[in-house]
């Protein structure tokens, strides 16, 4: 099982007030040994904010401003981008990839935690369990199922339909983790479905079912 964001985050967050000035966050971030800020809300309604060490050198310090007469409102993202806990970390690290950011609060109802990319770093386990091959062992494991179903209860049957887009589910998710090649390359671009109806000469050539 992919570990979930709330198994690797840090459930100690620092947070600070949008009214505050850029030198007491500074100060809070030394206190706190951390990069993040999460900006409290202001009511219930409110968004959550994020003020970051990169913020306070690109926006203050390039500029030589005066960090005691800046405020966090000024200098802050918000909204900012969450993440559910529930939410992989395969899928936290991709989210993070595609918006360019480093961190995000980890929100369920409320401020549960802060992920970062040292916690998918030092706290993941793509090293042990790569998904890649995860996928691969799931992959073949759905094919076999699938062969069994089909031949238990017929090539036209809505279980094995079902049972091949379920190959064909975990095909399209193993394509996303190669660069440069995809099952389709290997395949020729022919499904998974398309392959088995070619081993089996009784199985009609398409398909048509209720989903």
């Amino acid at each position: 099982m992919m570990l979930k964001a709330s198994e690797v985050m840090s459930k100690e967050v620092a947070t600070i007030r949008g009214s505050a000035t850029v030198y007491e966050a500074v100060k809070l971030m030394k206190e706190k040994a951390t990069r993040t800020l999460i900006v409290e809300l202001r009511h219930s309604q409110d968004a959550y904010g994020i003020v970051t060490e990169t913020d306070v050198v690109y926006k203050v310090v390039a500029y030589g401003l005066d960090p005691a007469r800046v405020r966090v409102f000024e200098i802050m993202t918000k909204p900012c981008i969450v993440v559910n806990p529930d939410l992989g970390v395969e899928y936290v690290a991709r989210l993070f990839a595609n918006t360019g950011i480093h961190s995000a609060p980890v929100i369920q109802g409320g401020l549960l935690g802060l992920i970062t990319l040292n916690d998918i770093l030092t706290k993941g386990d793509f090293v042990e369990q790569p998904k890649a091959v995860l996928l691969e062992n799931q992959l073949q494991e759905a094919i076999a199922h699938a062969r069994q179903v089909c031949a238990a209860k017929g090539i036209d049957s809505p279980d094995c339909a079902a049972a091949w887009d379920i190959v064909e589910e975990l095909r399209a998710e193993a394509a996303h983790q190669k660069a440069n090649r995809t099952y389709g390359d290997i395949t020729g671009g022919k499904s998974a479905f398309e392959q088995y109806c070619e081993e089996n000469p009784d199985a009609p050539e398409a398909r048509m079912y209720d989903s």
